[in-house]
């Protein structure tokens, strides 16, 4: 990576206080513990000639820092020599502290890479060896989060997909980002699963729905996504109680392959306004209109929208107030330009491992935020409708 490229990671991530926190502190922590080994001479519990002294237990010290307080174990040796620079460093060039950190993480496995980019910005090296064990702890952070279990339920569940240029072998391969997010009972959005697959199809999709629900997912009412065959597939193998929203955002585009360039944009703005309807009757009755108007002039257009359109309707199923966020994937699209943001700054990833590091850790980040964030929807319309459904079927 050039200067121009780490000014790039160094104005991002320095931007964004709270961007990894709770990585923060494993990571400078494992840093410390890698300076005290250097300077014994000897790893924990190795025999030695070359050891300069023995280990004597760590005192607790806290280091304010861009990303919060982060509170510390400082490792001593029995004879009180070890003093360690990380602190003395850190308080000249906390920010080049920081980014370096970051770097390591967005660099992943490329250690000498990291190890040059630490010396610059520190002025201390961290050995390659210390730098593949940051990357340890900090995958397996991130993969307690990957294979948590899934508690709840989640009635509402969005799928997609983005793609990351990964290198393989020498050759720069595309790689696919499955993502699913989910709205739990309490109606707040969590991101339930993120993994890499060579490409999207009904097997990847598959085995991706399947790992979620043996880490538990269930209670999958609605499963909203774009029209990949693939995916809709995997979706009707493995969530077959749950209803299928097409996005309807994508099925606009989609659209647009049956116009002319020169058509009336009039045609797909009433097209639109189809879904700001309070109920699916009053869509259909608006539909035909609109069928009518323009099936001459666009009889193309309108033949496929006719054959498509009742995929894109289905969240007129649930409840009013929550149609909005129901019948596109635009949560979702959110956290994916996120992705795309950040994962701008690498362009390409030196293996699979690295861009998983990466997307996974900024999807903790968007999880804990919508945690600790206002609730997404009301859910007590979708329990009075199900409480209502289950009364009719009784009776």
């Amino acid at each position: 990576m050039g200067r121009r490229g780490l000014e790039e990671v160094r104005n991002l991530l320095s931007a964004d206080k709270d961007f990894l926190k709770e990585l923060m502190q494993p990571v400078i922590q494992e840093l410390l513990e890698s300076e005290f080994s250097d300077f014994l001479g000897a790893e924990v519990y190795e025999r030695s000639s070359e050891r300069r002294g023995l280990r004597a237990g760590h005192y607790s010290r806290s280091l304010v820092t861009r990303v919060g307080r982060i509170e510390l174990r400082v490792p001593r040796d029995r004879a009180g020599e070890f003093s360690t620079e990380l602190f003395e460093r850190y308080s000249r060039a906390e920010k080049a502290l920081v980014t370096s950190l970051m770097e390591m993480y967005v660099q992943g496995v490329s250690t000498r890479k990291v190890k040059a980019i630490t010396e610059e910005l520190c002025g201390h090296a961290f050995s390659a060896s210390a730098i593949s064990r940051l990357n340890v702890t900090l995958d397996e952070h991130l993969a307690a989060f990957a294979q948590r279990r899934l508690e709840e339920e989640y009635p509402y569940v969005m799928l997609d997909a983005r793609y990351e240029r990964v290198r393989e072998d020498g050759v720069v391969r595309r790689r696919a980002v499955l993502v699913a997010l989910g709205v739990n009972g309490e109606g707040r959005r969590c991101v339930l699963g993120v993994d890499l697959a060579p490409k999207e199809s009904t097997s990847t999709w598959r085995d991706f729905l399947v790992r979620l629900k043996e880490r538990g997912l269930r209670g999958v009412q609605l499963a909203i996504s774009d029209h990949h065959e693939g995916l809709r597939r995997a979706v009707s193998e493995v969530l077959p109680e749950a209803v299928w929203q097409r996005c309807y955002v994508h099925f606009l585009r989609n659209a647009l392959d049956h116009l002319p360039r020169t058509a009336d944009r009039d045609c797909l703005t009433e097209l639109r306004w189809l879904y700001e309807r309070k109920n699916v009757e009053e869509a259909r009755r608006d539909l035909a209109a609109w069928l009518a108007r323009w099936g001459g002039k666009y009889r193309k257009l309108c033949d496929w929208v006719e054959e498509n359109i009742e995929e894109t309707l289905n969240f007129y199923r649930f409840p009013g107030p929550h149609h909005k966020h129901l019948r596109s994937t635009n949560m979702l699209e959110r956290l994916n330009e996120e992705f795309k943001r950040r994962t701008h700054v690498v362009r390409i990833f030196p293996n699979e491992a690295s861009c998983l590091r990466l997307v996974r850790a900024l999807a903790i980040e968007q999880h804990e935020e919508w945690q600790e964030g206002a609730v997404y929807l009301n859910m007590e319309p979708l329990a009075d409708q199900r409480r209502h459904r289950l009364l009719e079927s009784a009776a």
